[in-house]
């Protein structure tokens, strides 16, 4: 590690704002000075380091508290004309050398990212400049022979090539989903057509995500226009059948980029008229412009945004003269760096890609997840299913929800019984879980008999948590074969995934479950194996750190400690992301243990930061994170020790956390789930297989894993999987306090 006494950063934020900037701003401020080093914030972006001044200053840890729940950029952003100059570039680098920094973070989209480039190889030249001409002192010059610099991209439109998502597009994806749910309530009491712009420039990402998650009914997106020159046709023959079907609305996505096959734009006005002209329907034109970029950014926009903060000034500290410039990302739900104008150059390709009309490089630019959820929307926006392919042999799946309820389960099912239908086969839906199967509660499901399903939460097929035993096995397997059931597809939790594996283990006593069998990890606790996230979890995450927004409001008007309780039973997932989305000071894990010295050390540290002026402290404390030191417990020992300095109020959130629309990063992975777990089956049912599996989202891709080693990878005793990606995360709760 290099020695970092006495350097000094600059943060600033340019281009459009986006949710998440200032929690950079907390996560570099608050990391910089914790290693020793002085953080400047730059005003107005690249305009503020123009003009110098007060637009310059230096930050301390109290400037940025209670600013990452905030949305925009407390910092401001503006673009600058000057900055492009090299004029104003020399006196952009004076300021900056009068306060000693000579490295720089930059939030920014492309732009942005490229003028900090060019600034960096300017800045030996422009430093000479400006000591050959008296502006600063030949040994001042020689204090700052480089400037570093570190690229974040912050951005709404998720266009940026090095990172699986921008800072913003998840918040931005929330403000979308939400508005197409509310329209469509609107839309089908008037049995309207509401036609929805979203932004993204030249990239259909939120198009693409927010058509997957709010049901959407026709998409646009740039990079893959319509198949046909006459889409005014197609999208009509679809949209009219949709009604036939059933429908009493359409929504119709549009990203702002969106064109035909000949490069020509298409318009909202453009599509409205033609669904009026065409269909002779009410049609309504909705744009939903800066509304996706303003407002409190996400639980992922925040804690994401505070891991590249921070690895930004890791990054800037331990730079050199040699070191290229660096992208900060994230892939994976880890931290990546990437040269910073390799990113740049990719990005603009597929840009290039589209406007030379070669659609088919720019998908394969975007990557394959976003190509298989394009395909996955193809299906799933058709008014009805294919006619059932010729030679291929009609099977009959199953599919049930069992454990505690968690949002995105009706998701998952509705994609599951339109994928399997759009095959061919036949869909048994069961209610009420396997004690549902044990009773033979089902129902054949066709495609409009979910429709609507896609933004509920809960399960709408119903759970319970029973995991069968002794005869209970007998008439399951009575029930399958009477049924014909063909393949299985459980969604749920530990309880469902626990009963599969057993179900999987009496094969050789029940012929009848020798067929393909498959479960979707879908519980808030996080805490299945085989994958890095569980359905539901995101939604759970994004609603703790709603309510802990309202406590600290409610508390800072007075001197108080809040101890929240969250959900998660032996795992943390939970606690530790929104103790870090939520700027905690301190998180309790069963993983970590909880000692009586411990809460005395942070009782202590509570003492001293509340007589220095503090007003607000906020504990998360996992619901199993120790038997005897509980929630209330907690509470009345630092009420009691304070002495009166501060209050203590306990929260327990409950089953807040289990309710509620899924959100779109739910509703997303469940359809991208779902629709491989149905092809899993049709592919294993079609060989008569007996293949036993459970899936996830390991790496940024889809990874099915053989039902014998389920057992090998969880903790039984504590209900949760062996390895916990998110565990490495701990210390930035206590770095950033």
């Amino acid at each position: 590690m290099a020695e970092t006494r006495g350097k000094v950063i600059g943060v600033l934020t340019s281009g459009g704002d986006a949710p998440g900037m200032n929690a950079v701003l907390r996560a570099v401020v608050r990391v910089g000075i914790g290693m020793g080093a002085r953080v400047f914030a730059i005003y107005e972006g690249y305009q503020g380091m123009v003009e110098g001044g007060d637009k310059i200053r230096e930050m301390n840890t109290n400037d940025v508290g209670g600013i990452i729940q905030r949305g925009g950029t407390i910092i401001g952003t503006a673009r600058s004309a000057d900055f492009r100059t090299r004029e104003g570039r020399l006196k952009a680098a004076r300021n900056l050398i009068l306060c000693g920094i000579d490295r720089l973070v930059v939030v920014g989209g492309d732009g942005s990212l490229t003028g900090a480039n060019l600034f960096r190889q300017e800045w030996s030249g422009l430093v000479a400049e400006l000591a050959a001409t008296g502006q600063i002192s030949e040994e001042t010059a020689a204090r700052h022979p480089y400037l570093g610099i570190v690229g974040l991209v912050g951005s709404i439109d998720n266009d940026f090539s090095g990172t699986d998502m921008t800072i913003g597009a998840d918040t931005a994806l929330h403000r979308i989903t939400t508005a197409l749910d509310q329209i469509g309530s609107t839309a089908a009491s008037h049995q309207r057509t509401f036609v929805v712009e979203v932004m993204g420039r030249n990239c259909g990402y939120l198009a693409l995500m927010s058509g997957l998650a709010g049901a959407a009914h026709w998409v646009f997106i740039p990079e893959s226009p319509p198949d046909t020159d006459d889409w005014e046709s197609l999208m009509c023959e679809v949209l009219a059948a949709g009604r036939k079907a059933g429908r009493r609305h359409s929504i119709v996505v549009i990203a702002e980029g969106a064109r035909d096959r000949n490069g020509n734009p298409i318009t909202s006005a453009q599509v409205c008229k033609v669904l009026e002209e065409r269909l002779g329907e009410d049609v309504r034109a909705t744009i939903l412009g800066h509304i996706q970029r303003g407002g409190s950014p996400s639980a992922f926009d925040r804690w994401m945004s505070t891991l590249v903060g921070k690895a930004a000034v890791e990054e800037l500290l331990n730079a050199t003269p040699e070191t290229e410039p660096q992208l900060i990302g994230i892939r994976y739900n880890r931290v990546t760096r990437l040269p910073l104008m390799e990113c740049v150059q990719k990005t603009r390709s597929v840009t290039d890609a589209i406007n030379k009309r070669n659609y088919e490089l720019a998908m394969e630019l975007r990557g394959g997840s976003f190509k298989e959820q394009f395909r996955n929307l193809r299906t799933l926006v058709r008014a009805l299913p294919h006619p059932a392919p010729e030679g291929v042999r009609r099977l009959r799946l199953a599919i049930l929800t069992d454990g505690a309820p968690a949002p995105g389960m009706n998701t998952a099912v509705r994609t599951a019984v339109r994928m399997a239908v759009d095959q061919g086969h036949s869909v048994l839906a069961v209610h009420n879980g396997f004690e549902g199967l044990i009773k033979g509660e089902f129902q054949e499901f066709s495609w409009m008999d979910v429709h609507g399903w896609g933004s509920m939460g809960g399960s709408q097929l119903g759970v319970s948590r029973k995991v069968p035993s002794g005869s209970e096995w007998y008439s399951i397997a009575r029930t399958l074969e009477s049924q014909n059931i063909e393949g299985l597809l459980v969604i749920g939790g530990w309880s469902a995934y626990e009963a599969a594996y057993k179900l999987y283990t009496q094969r050789d006593t029940f012929p009848a479950f020798n067929i393909p069998i498959i479960c979707l990890p879908a519980s808030i606790d996080n805490n299945l194996p085989g994958s890095e996230l569980s359905i539901g979890a995101d939604t759970a995450l994004n609603s703790i750190v709603d309510a802990l927004d309202k406590i600290k409001e409610s508390a800072v008007a007075t001197r108080r400690c809040f101890i929240v309780e969250v959900m998660g039973t032996y795992c943390g997932y939970l606690a530790l992301m929104s103790g870090i989305a939520s700027g905690a000071e301190r998180v309790y894990l069963n993983e970590e243990g909880v000692k009586l010295a411990d809460l005395e050390a942070d009782l202590n540290y509570m003492i001293e930061d509340f007589k220095k002026g503090k007003r607000l402290a906020l504990l998360i404390r996992n619901e199993k994170a120790n038997p005897l030191y509980t929630t209330g417990f907690m509470s009345a020992l630092f009420e009691e020790e304070s002495n009166g300095l501060f209050d203590v109020r306990e929260a327990i959130l409950g089953h807040l956390q289990q309710g509620g629309n899924p959100s779109p990063f739910d509703r997303i992975q469940a359809v991208r789930l779902a629709a491989r777990c149905v092809r899993f089956l049709s592919e294993e049912a079609e060989k008569r297989s007996s293949a036993g599996a459970f899936i996830g989202i390991l790496g940024g891709s889809i990874q099915i894993h053989n039902m014998e080693d389920m057992w090998r990878m969880v903790d039984a005793a504590h209900t949760r999987q062996k390895e916990q990606w998110w565990l490495e995360l701990r210390p930035l709760v206590r770095q950033l306090s």
